[in-house]
């Protein structure tokens, strides 16, 4: 039996990343480009506001919510690698 490297399980966790990095990077450029576009607050957009956070605290979410998605698809792709050896 080949000694392979031991793999993460994907399990719900894997799916936890998909999931917030999606709703962080819909939330973040979503309230950003309405804020800006249309001049309201809505979301993560109105909560930040409320709290005093400048303008461009939508737009970090939004990257957040990328990187969360990078690592999610990063985790994919060594995990299929790693099924395939």
């Amino acid at each position: 039996m080949p000694n392979h490297p031991k793999t993460r399980n994907a399990g719900p966790a894997q799916g936890l990343l998909w999931l917030f990095g999606a709703i962080l990077t819909i939330q973040g450029f979503g309230s950003a480009v309405t804020e800006a576009g249309w001049n309201t607050s809505f979301g993560v957009s109105g909560l930040l506001r409320a709290a005093d956070v400048p303008e461009w605290g939508a737009l970090l979410v939004g990257c957040a919510g990328v990187a969360l998605l990078a690592t999610a698809a990063r985790r994919h792709v060594r995990s299929r690698a790693g099924r395939r050896t």
